[in-house]
């Protein structure tokens, strides 16, 4: 029989503790299952390695022998494992504004699981930065269409509330609140590549009149601080000082605005799952 990493661990555990019980606990299998591995081990062998003979479970000579070699053997190893794990990055791309605490508490569990790191690129398309295999996987918002044949993957996260943007010049600026329904009254100004809020958000017949379309965040709150038009952004934003010459105002019956993950199927597959359900945990209301 071929010696395992699993041998080795629980022979190890068990020396540790001098007990299967407490040897299985720190492992997270049975007591039986951890007996038959560390006797594989010792059949593999052809030696014993514990004394099970007395109260404790003790290390026999030759056991204490292969005890002193296989600590400082799965102490390399796990070395080398961190020292290429440090080196393991996953791109996230995002166009504006992270969600927080989710951007935090995602960031500090994926890292603190793997070992790996997040970088983070900004970009005004992120779903194009994701097929051009420029980012790993990319945070969206709003309803996202992929493009025809891309088999992209969406993991919804949660949903944001939404406020109005509107120049300190605005008469906007003066009231204490606006309605959804209202929001059509005012020239809108879009972001049409990664914002979350345009024309087809209302119904057909119900939306602006008028619109000013931009093609990034940076365009888009500049204009919306010339007061072109006024903007509709996640209430994120209220928390961030994007801008000195704009305001922000509560804006009531609004739909709430999808936040979600994207990303291509076998891309960094084992890195992939952790932080997806690293990134889902934290959109959690508890963050559990």
């Amino acid at each position: 029989m071929d010696i395992e990493l699993r041998h080795l661990r629980a022979f190890v555990a068990v020396a540790d503790r001098s007990s299967f019980t407490q040897a299985a606990d720190a492992l997270a299998i049975t007591q039986p299952q951890l007996s038959r591995t560390v006797r594989q081990l010792e059949n593999a062998l052809r030696v014993t390695l514990l004394d099970r003979s007395s109260r404790h479970v003790e290390l026999t000579a030759v056991g204490r022998r292969f005890y002193d070699q296989t600590r400082t053997v799965l102490a390399e190893l796990d070395r080398a494992v961190d020292a290429v794990r440090a080196q393991s990055t996953l791109r996230l791309g995002f166009s504006w504004l992270l969600p927080d605490p989710w951007a935090q508490q995602t960031f500090a569990a994926f890292e603190g699981t793997t070992g790996a790191t997040v970088a983070l690129v900004r970009c005004d398309d992120p779903m194009d930065a994701l097929t051009g295999a420029v980012v790993d996987v990319v945070l969206v918002r709003g309803r996202v269409t992929p493009a025809s044949g891309a088999a992209v993957q969406l993991v919804h996260l949660f949903d944001e509330a939404r406020v109005a943007v509107c120049s300190t010049h605005s008469a906007l600026a003066e009231q204490p609140e606006i309605a959804w329904t209202d929001v059509p009254g005012w020239p809108l100004v879009v972001n049409t590549v990664s914002g979350t809020t345009t024309a087809s958000s209302w119904p057909a017949g119900h939306g602006p009149a008028r619109t000013i379309e931009t093609s990034n965040f940076d365009e888009w709150i500049e204009t919306v601080a010339a007061d072109r038009g006024i903007g509709v952004v996640p209430e994120v934003a209220t928390r961030r000082g994007i801008h000195p010459a704009v305001r922000f105002v509560p804006l009531t019956g609004a739909p709430p605005s999808p936040v979600s993950l994207a990303f291509l199927p076998h891309v960094q597959e084992p890195l992939m799952r952790t932080f997806v359900e690293c990134a889902v945990r934290a959109g959690q209301p508890d963050g559990r």
